[in-house]
């Protein structure tokens, strides 16, 4: 008699370790619970016995993509060197998971597990000589850099991955005459090929830039007591 093929029993890690995989593969549109049930070998229904609704299967998946954030730099003296290799590390979860900065931004609330990253952050600026006021102050000021992404206000194809540099080049270019100095600015700084892009100005170099920037300036500040 044949033996049936044992199958790993439905979990809520199996439901959304399955469904981040299907959105890195087909992008997040095709993320539908009919969708990842067929990915499952199951009845869409079953679905619902670990996540109530199609909203409950974001949240989750965003909780999920923030627990590959490994922070880094533990161990480093400077609180600066710690943050920055610590938001570094969610850039590179971001830039595996290029649909992710768009569903962060589409939450209605905010996941549990988001907030916890948060209170790392601040507990690493408290450790660090900063009052809870400049702590405050200097996460409105980082905005989603902690996550390893730039909101940008402009931002043609959004924060998911599908900027295209030469479209955007191209629909500036029809444009020259009207604005000059941003079309010559967008000319001179179209990124490279080989510079990791996650929007309309977020590259690799302008991250770290402004990261770097932004640190230096918090520093002044907290040795100003």
């Amino acid at each position: 008699m044949a033996i049936k093929a044992s199958r790993a029993p439905l979990s809520r890690e199996r439901v959304l370790s399955a469904a981040v995989a299907l959105a890195d593969r087909e992008g997040l549109p095709a993320l539908t619970m009919r969708r990842l049930a067929a990915e499952l070998s199951v009845e869409a229904m079953s679905l619902y016995h670990h996540l109530a609704a199609k909203e409950a299967l974001l949240d989750g998946v965003v909780e999920t993509v923030i627990a590959e954030i490994v922070p880094a730099g533990g161990a480093e003296p400077d609180w600066r060197a710690r943050l920055k290799q610590q938001f570094l590390a969610a850039r590179e979860v971001m830039l595996r998971h290029p649909w992710m900065p768009g569903l962060l931004g589409s939450r209605r609330t905010v996941p549990t597990t988001v907030f916890a990253y948060y209170d790392g952050i601040v507990g690493t600026l408290v450790g660090a000589g900063f009052s809870y006021r400049l702590a405050h102050r200097a996460l409105h000021a980082l905005g989603s850099m902690p996550l390893g992404f730039v909101q940008e206000v402009f931002s043609p194809g959004a924060a998911g991955g599908d900027f295209d540099p030469a479209t955007a080049e191209a629909e500036m270019a029809a444009l020259a005459e009207a604005m000059p100095n941003i079309t010559a600015m967008v000319a001179a700084e179209i990124h490279a090929a080989g510079d990791p892009t996650l929007g309309w100005c977020d590259s690799q170099t302008e991250f770290e830039f402004t990261l770097d920037l932004m640190l230096d300036g918090f520093e002044r500040l907290r040795a100003k007591g």
